[in-house]
């Protein structure tokens, strides 16, 4: 696609040049030209093929950070800090429960105006059951009045006679539907629920949001991707259902500082300057080529021929030597975790019942040697021994994971021994001995998407199991779509996770493992747990809100049902040629402001 493009400039600026040549010759008269400016071009490793670029459907990283470039939401975020994106301003009542934002004039890509009405369809598009968005759980943390009925609602009861279905092990409906059109718990038909959300657009300019609870992060969340504006007619154009519009040059409009020309699956895309966007003059980038280039050797060698400017991640080998040697590699804190799911869902095709033992599952978390982890990748991540990392502050200003311990997890080796008892008492409690259960768990499979990084964790991991409980696990590697849908349909023994919280609070990564939620990968299923998430969410009290969280987490860590591996950080590596470019602190690229500078 690149190659192409370069030779059919080539082609045409020689041509250019012949022109200008034969004019002068002829007319020694001519008006003295202005040289045009050079184009300034980025050219991008983004890593993955994204599973989507819908902002409302999106769910990773890769897809979000092209997302950052294509749309604005009512805010943007960078280093830390909120600033103006559609809404020039915003503002609070004194009961907290109102948030006005009042939008600029802003158009979409194709021209047409942008309006409050588009974030009115946008947000309730996101919340509605149709859609089936995975991040559709996320509206609950918003506490916009009226999304957790539209996220949750159900028809399972007869209002009038309070007869609910019944369903048979194999979750077959038993007897008559007993469904009326009505919600179980609001007693509104779907249509009227989502009438009822607390989201309204009195005018073009003026979007307003009712909230249940005074929620301090609301706005800061309002950068998040899936908040930002989709256009309807984009959407529901023929050809772009499940959010292939977004992909499709011919259907997409976006209304962010760039907008996609060319996407050529496995390959690479392209961002063109949007013209249309409100602040275009402050975009100094012309051209984006994107490239999907997993393996991060050959993303390397690609950096270092001068052919990509910006890498996601490095190979490991190099990491130490470029954090002393190269300024202009960076190494940001993140406020995420990586981890192993086990596969705890009766109901998945690869589910085995041997997982269902805490003490088993305890042993396999506690036999990894986590510093050693960290010091192999030498990129600034953290030993984990919780689910949340550090970097989120309680009602009273302490670090909540400081405050929550380390649950019994050692970075190091020193608990090794403890691993070997807790393997033996889960053999006991399956009537095995320790030989048999290393048998019944020969051949299980770690499952991770295809990267250098994964493959040195799962074989490390791999090592640590062999020799600490003598047990020997396989690995297996997939592309990171084909991983995606594999882990969702619990197609897997053991699988990578990775959580980065949308908001600065623990309930953004807490939140995943609720019974429902699409991301709760395990099929983590404790009604005590999802009992604190609710009550967290729903208490006015902040002392109670963190209360709740850090008693879910203590729960979480006692049922184990992910093992933390470590805590994120964020690696880049960008040529001195680019500069003010920006990175939000959840740790999404920007360059909507980014320029080329030429030696």
């Amino acid at each position: 696609m690149k190659k192409f493009l370069l030779v059919l400039t080539a082609l045409v600026l020689s041509l250019a040049f012949v022109a200008c040549g034969e004019t002068t010759t002829e007319a020694t008269t001519a008006a003295p030209t202005t040289e045009e400016p050079a184009m300034q071009v980025l050219n991008w490793n983004i890593g993955a093929d994204p599973q989507t670029i819908d902002p409302t459907l999106n769910g990773a990283s890769d897809g979000g950070d092209v997302i950052n470039q294509t749309f604005e939401g009512l805010v943007r975020e960078v280093g830390g800090v909120v600033v103006a994106g559609i809404a020039e301003s915003w503002t609070t009542s004194a009961d907290g429960l109102t948030v006005t934002f009042t939008l600029r004039d802003s158009k979409w890509s194709d021209g047409s105006d942008l309006t409050a009405s588009d974030f009115v369809y946008s947000w309730l598009r996101g919340m509605d059951q149709a859609t089936a968005s995975e991040y559709a759980w996320i509206w609950e943390y918003t506490n916009i009045v009226g999304s957790i009925d539209a996220v949750y609602w159900s028809d399972e009861c007869n209002n009038t006679t309070e007869v609910c279905n019944v369903y048979d092990e194999d979750d077959e409906l038993v007897g008559d539907d007993q469904a009326d059109g009505l919600g179980d718990d609001n007693g509104l038909n779907y249509a009227d629920t989502l009438a009822a959300v607390g989201i309204s657009a009195p005018d073009d300019n003026t979007l307003v949001v009712e909230l249940v609870n005074p929620t301090p992060y609301f706005v800061s969340l309002m950068a998040f991707y899936h908040f930002m504006p989709v256009k309807q007619s984009a959407v529901e154009a023929v050809g772009g259902e499940e959010g292939l519009w977004a992909k499709d040059p011919d259907l997409v409009v976006c209304n962010g500082p760039f907008k996609l020309v060319e996407y050529v699956s496995g390959d690479g895309l392209k961002l063109v300057k949007n013209d249309e966007y409100w602040n275009a003059d402050e975009v100094y980038i012309d051209e984006i080529y994107g490239e999907f280039i997993e393996l991060a050797t050959t993303a390397y060698v690609a950096y270092n021929a001068g052919e990509l400017d910006v890498l996601p991640s490095v190979p490991n080998a190099m990491v130490s030597a470029l954090i002393a040697e190269d300024p202009n590699f960076y190494v940001f804190p993140l406020l995420g975790t990586y981890y192993y799911n086990f596969n705890l869902d009766p109901s998945s095709p690869d589910y085995d019942p041997i997982f269902d033992n805490v003490n088993l599952r305890k042993a396999l978390a506690y036999s990894i040697d986590r510093e050693a982890i960290t010091e192999a990748l030498s990129a600034g991540q953290v030993p984990a021994t919780g689910f949340v990392p550090t970097g989120f502050l309680d009602d009273e200003g302490n670090d909540f994971a400081v405050e929550s311990g380390n649950y019994g997890i050692a970075t190091d080796t020193s608990n090794y021994a403890d691993a070997v008892t807790l393997f033996a008492t889960a053999a006991s409690d399956m009537s095995m001995t320790v030989a048999e259960l290393q048998t019944a768990l020969e051949g299980k499979v770690i499952l991770y998407n295809t990267s250098e990084g994964h493959k040195l964790v799962a074989e490390m991991v791999q090592e640590s199991w062999r020799v600490n409980l003598g047990i020997n696990v396989t690995l297996a590697n997939e592309e990171w779509a084909v991983f995606q849908e594999t882990r969702e349909n619990g197609e897997f023994d053991i699988a990578r996770g990775g959580w980065l919280t949308d908001f600065m609070d623990p309930a953004g990564l807490l939140a995943i493992f609720t019974s429902e939620n699409a991301y709760n990968d395990p099929g983590y299923d404790n009604a005590a747990f999802d009992t604190l998430m609710t009550d967290a969410q729903a208490t006015t009290d902040i002392a109670t809100h963190f209360d709740k969280l850090y008693a879910a987490q203590d729960l979480l860590m006692a049922d184990m049902p992910i093992i933390p591996v470590y805590y994120y950080a964020d690696t880049y590596l960008i040529r001195e040629t680019v500069q003010d470019w920006g990175r939000s602190v959840l740790g999404s690229l920007d360059f909507t402001h980014a320029t080329i500078v030429t030696e």
